[in-house]
């Protein structure tokens, strides 16, 4: 297993992951228009820009193939995390949060959690800061991780255990 930072040739297989764990799992309790919302900000080339600019996008990687991904937004906010759903529940999204960290440019990351996503984060250490919101038709939960001084990784060690 290998988490790098994402590729030219991984974009195809990361948009392919981010549309299938989206429409398995968050898509049935939306909009048409949060759907469709997601489908141009998950697209390949919608990546490939925010790649060239301040974010930070790592992909998990096993037997050479990427099975999930994590973009950090401008070292700061945790834009998204999606993991292949044949390959969840075996440590990954942890795997890409912790590693991510070593990115972070802030004392606290935040998240705008998709709803059914917020349990996860809460296994990772982030906490609700407010109520459930909508933006574009997409539904999300605000919260935040508060990294502690010593490390960053040893912050979600600590909240992960």
């Amino acid at each position: 297993m290998l988490v790098r930072k994402i590729e030219q040739q991984d974009l195809a297989r990361v948009s392919f992951i981010c549309m299938k764990a989206f429409m398995h799992s968050v898509a049935p309790g939306l909009s048409n228009e949060g759907i469709d919302m997601f489908r141009e900000i998950a697209a390949t080339d919608s990546f490939s820009n925010r790649i060239k600019g301040d974010n930070t996008v790592l992909v998990f990687e096993e037997a050479g193939t990427v099975q999930g991904v994590i973009e950090l937004k401008e070292g700061r906010h945790v834009a998204m995390l999606f993991v292949d759903p044949e390959s969840q529940n075996k440590g990954i999204g942890n795997e890409l949060i912790s590693e991510v960290m070593a990115y972070a440019r802030t004392k606290t990351i935040t998240v705008s959690a998709s709803l059914n996503s917020v349990s996860a984060y809460l296994k990772y250490g982030f906490a609700c800061t407010g109520e459930p919101d909508e933006k574009s038709g997409l539904k999300y939960q605000p919260m935040e991780l508060e990294l502690n001084k010593s490390s960053k990784k040893d912050a979600l060690k600590r909240a992960s255990s």
